[in-house]
């Protein structure tokens, strides 16, 4: 152990979160309609496959594109050799372009701000290099995406103060909640560096309304701080209200004009092609920023993470191409609208609401009258019993740092539809079992099928039981308490 550096050795990289020991149970057993029909369906990735036939349509209209070719010729060596890590021009050019499109064109953005990185992970740590640094801290509303406790403080060594937000208003930022967090943070005797929020949210599947893009750059502006927005699903926005970037915001503020203001400066936007685009495997990602300085020095750091040539010319190709990119945007955003109801509907008729929601590949499903008790404990006996009985990995909302137990995400846009109906079947089975189990006084009254079903139950996951029992503990409140002491 000693041979190996504190940061190899350290647990904070936060792969003990059940989000993604979800993962590791369903790569176990991982659902295929023929192969393995009664495997685990992976409901917990947030990945966008409802619209590539309309990519893969465009490739074999566009070979040369895919061949790495310019006019017929092949361009292969000239994407092979050497690149300069500030990125393809054309590439930048499109890309901005695309934000802008995604956006309606109530906003421009200029390529010599964007820094390319290796997708949405490698921008918001390049980020966090840039702003923070150990006893740091950043502010980010809750419920958040787990992968921020790995991205933003595991190498960086800034920490991560919740502004805890709650059902009672849909969870919404207030500005009490802001405040707390700010004060919080200086009691741990951390330096507010910048808030963060992802916007649309994951794992809310909302957008932000106005008011709240309002109040947090009067708050940023008040503190001197920065204003990090995570845009990453900027073009899943599939109804009403509609997306509204923060440069949307600064561009309509008078207080925010750039003669008499520097939080132009201060406000940076995340943005990839992962989710709207739904390609998570080229890793394309982006910082852009107002700040030479936060840009000159991120472009350094993006050296550890680049985008490879071949691909900024492809998508350079693919994006430049406006007939193509204005049909992907709308029908797109038709079919996350179309697939978000079915999951909405199938899991009403099983007895489940979710958080009304605009974006995004996912829900934030409330099945708080499923559980035990009112504890994060009971949530998570109720997520094992839906990872191992009912065979879906789903993401409970302790692992997002919701404040209230019962709340998980549940993603839609990763399988067919017929996979997804069947999940619902599986749930809506689940919770009638369940509630009639509930019901019954004791275990004497059990039927036999039951009985063997729960003993089958308890034979297969007693090692998966004990393997989760160590993190179990670090997932309840008063292990969250001394966290927050250290």
């Amino acid at each position: 152990m000693g041979i190996l550096s504190k940061k190899a050795t350290c647990n904070s990289h936060g792969q003990d979160s059940s989000y993604f020991l979800g993962w590791q149970e369903y790569e176990k057993n991982p659902y295929h309609e023929s192969l393995n029909p009664s495997g685990i369906i992976q409901m917990g990735l947030a990945e966008n496959q409802l619209s590539f036939d309309l990519l893969e349509s465009w490739i074999a209209q566009n070979p040369d594109a895919a061949g790495f070719k310019r006019d017929g010729q092949s361009i292969f060596r000239e994407l092979a050799l050497f690149q300069d890590y500030h990125g393809l021009p054309a590439f930048k050019e499109a890309l901005v372009e695309f934000m802008s499109e995604i956006r309606g064109k109530r906003v421009g953005f200029d390529p010599r701000n964007i820094v390319l990185t290796a997708g949405a992970t490698s921008a918001n740590e390049a980020l966090m290099f840039c702003l923070a640094e150990a006893g740091d801290a950043i502010l980010i509303p809750t419920p958040y995406y787990p992968g921020f406790d790995r991205d933003l403080k595991w190498r960086t060594g800034a920490e991560i103060v919740p502004i805890q937000c709650t059902s009672s208003n849909g969870f919404k930022i207030t500005a009490s909640a802001l405040e707390e967090a700010y004060a919080t943070a200086h009691r741990q005797n951390l330096r507010v560096k910048a808030v963060l929020v992802t916007n649309p949210s994951n794992p809310l599947g909302t957008t932000m309304s106005e008011d709240e893009l309002n109040l947090l750059v009067t708050f940023v502006i008040s503190k001197g701080i920065h204003l990090v927005s995570d845009e990453i699903y900027s073009g899943t926005v599939f109804s009403s209200p509609s997306f509204k970037s923060i440069v949307e915001v600064l561009s309509e503020r008078p207080d925010c004009r750039q003669s008499v203001s520097d939080v132009w400066d201060r406000v940076h936007i995340v943005y990839s092609l992962s989710k709207d685009l739904g390609l998570p495997g080229f890793r394309v990602g982006a910082i852009y920023s107002s700040n030479r300085a936060v840009v000159e020095a991120a472009t350094k750091m993006s050296s550890f993470g680049l985008v490879s040539s071949q691909t900024q010319y492809f998508l350079s190709a693919m994006l430049s191409d406006k007939k193509f990119t204005g049909h992907y945007i709308a029908e797109n955003r038709r079919r996350l609208g179309q697939r978000h109801e079915s999951l909405v509907r199938g899991l009403r008729e099983a007895g489940i609401r979710c958080l009304d929601s605009n974006a995004g590949l996912f829900c934030w499903v409330d099945m708080r009258h499923l559980l035990k008790s009112n504890t994060f404990e009971a949530e998570i006996e109720l997520w094992k019993k839906i990872v191992y009985e009912v065979r879906l990995n789903i993401s409970p909302g302790s692992s997002c740092h919701c404040t209230e137990p019962g709340w998980f995400r549940v993603c839609f846009a990763n399988m067919t539809e017929e996979t997804l109906g069947l999940s619902m079947r599986r749930i809506k089975e689940f919770v009638a079992a369940y509630s009639s189990a509930a019901s019954t006084p004791s275990c004497g009254g059990c039927g036999g099928d039951e009985m063997r079903n729960h003993r089958h139950h308890s034979k297969g996951s007693s090692g998966k039981n004990k393997f989760l029992n160590k993190w179990v503990f670090r997932l309840s409140p008063s292990h969250r308490r001394e966290a927050d002491d250290r």
